[in-house]
């Protein structure tokens, strides 16, 4: 059954146009609007950001987190509720976590012709450090938490006698010179499944969660200074990435030896870690990216184009050569 075309709040406008730089009109907006369908229309987004200034991605309304930024600006873009979005993002990243590829989705009644518009929108209204890398349709079957094959996460440690002024909100630094093949040799104990209990805090939000995850891959990368500490997995628990990197800079300290690892895992406790660390600090992680089913990035029937952002280009220059 067709509908109205949903107009867009006049919030958005300032004197008859956009109120942030990207000019796109009210009728350009609405002409991206097609039928309505009581099932749904189901999008995709894939975004970056800096946590530095947010309390993580779960949404409270102060301090302010990065869904609740998203909706804050979807909600003016679609003029739905907050609750009809049905916003869920694949990770709950903690205060101060950083994400180049955090995904999330959301639902409309209505469909779109195009995202270019409202990609561009979206992020004019979003702070400067939120932005959307991607927007495109998503099958009715793709959700962005329970679809997830594996995520990726990356820690950094800035291992120098003082820290790069230029990478204190995404490193941590130490003064110590961290042996890196000690440490290398200690993250390939976390590869394969294991229960990883004792290296996971305990939280409220999702009851008991299954402790038995499987690591794929956690590599140790040496770039100067800069080591990176990046593992691939089927999940996490709450601030697992984060107890598992702190224990590893134990052993690159060569506070510990590398067979620590095994040995705290077999315990099952987390007092026995809280023994030897404390978690690292939140703003040396990132979520990388995460990994779907192929069938569940495909796009469905009668759906706009995948939105990556636009170029600006000129047509005929306005300064005259000197």
């Amino acid at each position: 059954m067709s509908c109205a075309k949903p107009a867009l709040p006049t919030s958005l406008f300032t004197n008859g146009s956009l109120s942030f730089p990207q000019n796109i009109s009210k009728t350009v907006l609405n002409s991206c609007v097609k039928v309505s369908d009581p099932s749904g229309f189901k999008w995709r987004l894939v975004i970056a950001y800096d946590g530095t200034k947010f309390a993580g991605w779960q949404y409270q309304e102060s301090p302010p987190t990065i869904q609740s930024m998203l909706e804050k600006a979807l909600t003016q873009i679609t003029k739905l509720k907050r609750k009809e979005l049905h916003l869920v993002g694949a990770g709950r990243t903690d205060a101060g976590v950083h994400a180049w590829g955090q995904v999330a989705h959301f639902v409309t009644p209505f469909n779109y012709t195009s995202l270019d518009n409202i990609h561009a929108a979206l992020n004019g209204l979003l702070p400067q450090d939120i932005r959307v890398r991607e927007i495109g349709a998503a099958v009715p079957e793709f959700h962005a938490r329970f679809s997830c094959l594996s995520k990726v996460y990356r820690y950094q440690i800035y291992s120098d006698t003082f820290m790069d002024p230029f990478q204190r909100h995404f490193a941590y630094h130490t003064a110590y010179k961290l042996n890196a093949c000690k440490m290398r040799e200690a993250a390939n104990h976390f590869v394969g499944k294991h229960d990883f209990s004792a290296f996971a805090n305990a939280t409220r939000e999702d009851g008991v969660p299954d402790p038995l995850k499987t690591i794929s891959r956690f590599d140790v990368i040496e770039m100067g200074s800069l080591l990176q500490l990046e593992v691939e997995g089927s999940g996490f628990m709450y601030r697992q990435v984060r107890n598992m990197v702190a224990l590893l800079v134990q052993v690159g300290k060569e506070a510990l030896d590398s067979d620590i690892v095994p040995m705290i895992l077999e315990t099952k406790d987390r007092r026995e870690l809280a023994k030897y660390t404390l978690p690292a600090p939140p703003h040396g992680l990132s979520l990388v990216s995460v990994k779907y089913k192929e069938d569940h990035l495909q796009l469905p029937p009668d759906s706009p184009l995948t939105s990556f952002g636009r170029h600006h280009t000129i047509t005929k220059c306005k300064l005259p050569f000197y």
